[in-house]
This record gives structure tokens, C-alpha cells and sequence, in this order.
């Protein structure tokens, strides 16, 4: 015999020869769930996240586990339900200053929950939405948190771990975090109103967003309430960039048709306004007011700084994370819809309609 077979022959042990029968079956979750009483999801729950479980089920579940002399099997709970503690965050546009707030709230609490969060810029892809989302499904991330109005399809069993942050997705068993961007929008044009501006010019959004289609219902809703009718002529469409707030004031005022004030869909379009308006020698706000919408830190610094409606921005992502992570720790959580309130906060952009524009 050679020297390693003999040495492999002093250490098998005597458990090993097949003489020695095999191991008694150790007790399954399963069973663990029927001696005590309780769902397979409880028992899990008391194993694996004690603190969200009642002192009493969870000495209750631990006293059947030491009568029964159960031990978890670690890679096949791993397999099952161990977690990254990596969230994902779906923006359509990370060069957007206003998703940096959104996006420091999100990282806050998660921090403060010890996950981590991967930034995935979609540019409205479905294909890269998709990417991020098979990351889910492979258990590579526990959740996403979009901040576009879709929900990438994830293939797994029961309750998407998704949450829907600052847009509205149709699916009413995705939470969501947002605000009424018809009442801001409302807000802001009546606020105009006030001032006497009744040529009020409206810069919509990507009218595919369901934020921009409320944010024009509620610059119409202001209109019709001051008996004022909306003018085609005066209402143009931008992409959220300073650029394409430039051009609707171009086409604005290619169509000769006066205005003595615009309602922006957002504070980039409102600043590319103002720098249009300027170009062209019209004066803000003595010539013409402009409004935004969203607050990003820019707006204060514009000159003049600029009139817009404050959404919080911070508190939307601190939101949004707060509920995916309750619904991480428990798939039983109820869906929720939360409106965040947004208010207008004036500026020098705006002011009384001048007389002298007759």
C-alpha cells in the first residue's frame, strides 16, 4: 500500500464507513412553524430579524427550536434569503440638480439602516432599467427605489420590492412617494394671477411624464378659475433642460403673441427663460415674471433668484427608502400612497404686471 493510502486508511473515521448509518434527519422551518403555532414566515422572522418580532412569539418560536433540537442550514438560508443591504435607485437624469436632494435623503437612511445604494442613470431606457432590475432577480440588490413613472418587470414570486419616489406609477401595490403637482402648479399660476398678470405663458414638460400632464392641469385649473382662457400660442413644451427653457422663449415670442408672465415645469427651463428673456432685452421681472418649479439650490443664486414652488426633495428620498426598507423586513407591510406638501416660495423673479405693457 503507498504511503498516502495508507495515510488516507488513519483518517477515516468510523463515522464514515456505511456501517455507521447515516445522520437523523435534522428539523425543516417547516416543522418548527406547525410545533409552535405560527407561520413559516414567523419563524423566519424571529431567526432572522428578532427585533421586528413580538418578545413573546419570539421566545415562544426559540424555546420550540431548542426542544427540538433545530439547526438552520446557513448556505441554504443564504441561498434563500440572505441580503446584499445594496438598494438600488433608478433616476432618469443624474446631471438633474434636482434628484441630488432625492438622492441624499435616499442615502441618509440608508446609511442609518446599514445599506448601501447604487445610482443607476436609466436616460429613460427600458433596456437599462431592465439591467438594473435582473440585479433584483439574480439577488444581487434587495430593492429598487425609481424615481421614473414605470416599474421594471423583476420575476420573482409575491410583492415587488419597489418604491415608486417624486413620479406616479398606475400599480396600486407599489408604494409611492410624491406630491400634488396639481395644487403647486395651481399655487404658483394663482399666484400670478394676483399680481395681474393675465398673459400668463406656460413651459410644459415631456408631456409621457404624468407630473408634467398634472402640473399643466393645474396652470389651467388657475386659468379657468380667474376666467381666463388658455392660448395654445402661449404654451410650449421643454425636456426639463436650461436649453429647452432657451427655446420655448424663442418660439414664445416668434409668434407674437405677448405675455407678461411663464409658469415653468421646472427650475431648469425657468433659468434657460430668463436667460432667453434677457437676450432679447425683455427685463425680469419688470417686463416679464417667470416662476419654476422644484426649488434646486440654483434658484436662489439666479438674478434675479428665482420664484418657484419648493418641493422636499430630501424628505421624498428619505421617505421613499423608509418604505422600501419596511418592506424588506416585512412583504406583509400594506402598499401606501404619501403626499409630501410643496409651497411656493417668492423671489425676485416676479412681480405686479407692469402698467405700462398697456
Amino acid at each position: 500500500m503507498s504511503a498516502d493510502g495508507s495515510k488516507r486508511k488513519r483518517q477515516r473515521g468510523k463515522g464514515d464507513h456505511p456501517a455507521a448509518g447515516t445522520p437523523a434527519r435534522g428539523k425543516t422551518v417547516k416543522e418548527i412553524a406547525a410545533a409552535a403555532n405560527v407561520s413559516v414566515a414567523t419563524v423566519s422572522r424571529a431567526l432572522q430579524r428578532p427585533e421586528i418580532v413580538s418578545e413573546t412569539t419570539r421566545q415562544h418560536i426559540h424555546e420550540v427550536v431548542k426542544r427540538l433540537g433545530y439547526t438552520p442550514n446557513a448556505q441554504a438560508r443564504n441561498l434563500r434569503t440572505a441580503r446584499t443591504r445594496l438598494i438600488v435607485a433608478l433616476l432618469p437624469d443624474i446631471a438633474n440638480p434636482f434628484f441630488s436632494e432625492v438622492i441624499r435623503g435616499i442615502e441618509q437612511v440608508a446609511h442609518e439602516s446599514g445599506y448601501s445604494v447604487l445610482l443607476g442613470e436609466t436616460q429613460s431606457s427600458l433596456v437599462r432599467e431592465q439591467a438594473y432590475a435582473d440585479m433584483v432577480a439574480a439577488r444581487q440588490a434587495d430593492g429598487i427605489i425609481t424615481m421614473s413613472p414605470r416599474v421594471p418587470a423583476i420575476p420573482i414570486q409575491g410583492r415587488l420590492p419597489v418604491v415608486n419616489a417624486c413620479e406616479y406609477v398606475k400599480d396600486s401595490q407599489i408604494s409611492s412617494v410624491y406630491v400634488d403637482n396639481v395644487a403647486a402648479a395651481d399655487t404658483a399660476v394663482d399666484y400670478l394671477v394676483t399680481l395681474g398678470h393675465r398673459d400668463i405663458a406656460f413651459i410644459a414638460g415631456p408631456p409621457s411624464s404624468p407630473i408634467c400632464v398634472d402640473r399643466e392641469l393645474g396652470y389651467q385649473r388657475a386659468l379657468q378659475r380667474a376666467g381666463i382662457a388658455a392660448d395654445p400660442a402661449l404654451a410650449a413644451v421643454g425636456d426639463f433642460s436650461i436649453e429647452a427653457g432657451e427655446r420655448a422663449i424663442e418660439l414664445l415670442l416668434s409668434r407674437g403673441q405677448p405675455f407678461s408672465a411663464v409658469f415653468c415645469s421646472n427650475d431648469e427651463m425657468a433659468i434657460g427663460a430668463m436667460r432667453a428673456l434677457s437676450s432679447h432685452g425683455l427685463c425680469v421681472p419688470e417686463d416679464v415674471s417667470v416662476v419654476g418649479f422644484d426649488d434646486i439650490r440654483f434658484a436662489r443664486y439666479t438674478w434675479p433668484a428665482l420664484t418657484t414652488i419648493a418641493q422636499p426633495k430630501n424628505a421624498l428620498g428619505r421617505e421613499a427608502t423608509t418604505m422600501l426598507i419596511e418592506l424588506l423586513n416585512d412583504v406583509a407591510v400594506p402598499p401606501r400612497k404619501r403626499v409630501l406638501s410643496a409651497d411656493l416660495v417668492v423671489r425676485g423673479s416676479t412681480a405686479p404686471r407692469s402698467l405700462k405693457r398697456g
